[in-house]
């Protein structure tokens, strides 16, 4: 007799057949119905496997090495700031050749919020705009890094410590500083548009006070400021304001505005801004002259005794051409004894140096002449050249 149980039932004492192994399940205790299923991984188009192991060595290397190429590529920003300044130190008229970069930075500038939008509404999606955008801010940041590297030897020369211009030079050190900052760069000046357009104001600024007297010689140094003021007042305006803007009676007046004040404070801050296209190559002062125009003594320090009347001699160099009348200014212990326009200017030997000569008379000394003096060139509208500094004892 045949004692097999019918089909889909199972014969006494045995245990139920769990069907082919293709078809059971792993039971995985406290797991939602006591299985798992493993999500099937969808394949996107063009994905191999050699190319993810590759895409996932690089991702390890960057994880891995990522804060010292970021390093790595300060130092390289600051090794090409070096060899800019470097570079600079052969000449004035390499200034002109700031025009290319300012033109390709202010372009670059307008392009970029143009493509990725300002603040909240920056978009940076996709592997398309991630590389525009890697692109585009590494040229700006390479572009600001040359303008701002090379302006730096030039405005050392023309400021004068313990001044007010001083703090022209510290606010260009800290945005050439700023432009070697990757992260700084990219998430804070290249976030926000107002932040990346005063940038780029300060920095056309400061270039064009040296363009200028490089493109056209002769210039008073108020004149060349005046300028450059309109013109970085205008470029900032391009990067708010579209050009349609300007079809209108209010578009007009604001960029009239906008302009005529930037003019106003620049040229009442004038004294803040050094005139970089002169500085003082040499100066000194002396009791006495002697006939040839040289000082018979060139002292820091002057005993009470022989100082029957001081003489003092500059040697000014300016590349950028002579459009300005100097003035010497004498003070004693920060109060003004004498001021001379007429300070007999000659060319010397050097291109560009001019020479120039001023006296106090016995007459015009004061009456106690021991304390703390300084000589001070000015040009005729009132930004400071430099400093002589020297001391009568008793």
């Amino acid at each position: 007799m045949n004692r097999t149980p019918p089909t889909g039932q199972a014969a006494p004492g045995a245990m139920p057949s769990a069907g082919p192994p293709w078809q059971q399940q792993q039971q995985y205790p406290g797991h939602p119905q006591g299985n798992w299923q493993p999500t099937p991984t969808v394949p996107l188009p063009g994905d191999t496997l050699t190319s993810g192991s590759k895409l996932a060595r690089i991702k390890a290397l960057a994880a891995k090495y990522g804060r010292m190429m970021w390093w790595a590529h300060s130092l390289y920003a600051l090794g090409l700031g070096v060899s800019v300044v470097i570079f600079a130190q052969k000449g004035f008229a390499h200034a002109r050749f700031l025009t290319i970069s300012l033109a390709v930075a202010w372009i670059g500038v307008i392009v970029f919020f143009r493509l990725f939008g300002s603040g909240a509404q920056q978009q940076v999606e996709g592997r398309g705009a991630k590389v525009r955008f890697f692109v585009m801010t590494y040229v700006l940041k390479n572009m600001y890094q040359g303008m701002l590297f090379f302006l730096l030897p030039f405005y050392w020369r023309s400021i004068t410590f313990g001044t007010e211009n001083q703090w022209f030079l510290f606010a260009l050190g800290v945005c050439a500083f700023l432009s070697t900052m990757d992260v700084v760069f990219d998430r804070m000046l290249m976030k926000f548009k107002a932040a990346a357009s005063t940038f780029y104001f300060f920095t056309l600024f400061a270039c064009l006070n040296l363009v200028i007297p490089a493109l056209a010689p002769n210039l008073r140094s108020a004149l060349t400021l005046c300028m450059a003021a309109v013109l970085s007042a205008l470029a900032f305006w391009t990067m708010h304001m579209p050009f349609k803007a300007l079809k209108r009676p209010l578009g007009v007046t604001l960029l009239v505005g906008w302009t005529v004040a930037s003019l106003l404070l620049a040229y009442s801050g004038r004294q803040a801004v050094p005139p970089v296209a002169m500085y003082l190559a040499k100066g000194a002062v002396g009791p006495k002259l002697l006939d040839d125009g040289r000082l018979a003594v060139e002292a820091s320090a002057l005993h009470h005794s022989l100082v029957s009347e001081l003489n003092a001699v500059t040697d000014i160099m300016s590349p950028g051409g002579q459009g300005d009348r100097l003035v010497h200014k004498w003070f004693k212990d920060g109060e003004l004894v004498q001021e001379t326009a007429d300070v007999q200017p000659t060319t010397q030997g050097d291109l560009g140096v001019v020479q120039l000569r001023s006296r106090i008379d016995a007459a015009r000394l004061p009456a106690q002449t021991t304390g703390h003096w300084t000589l001070d060139i000015f040009t005729e509208d009132g930004q400071l050249v430099g400093r002589v500094p020297f001391d009568v004892i008793e």
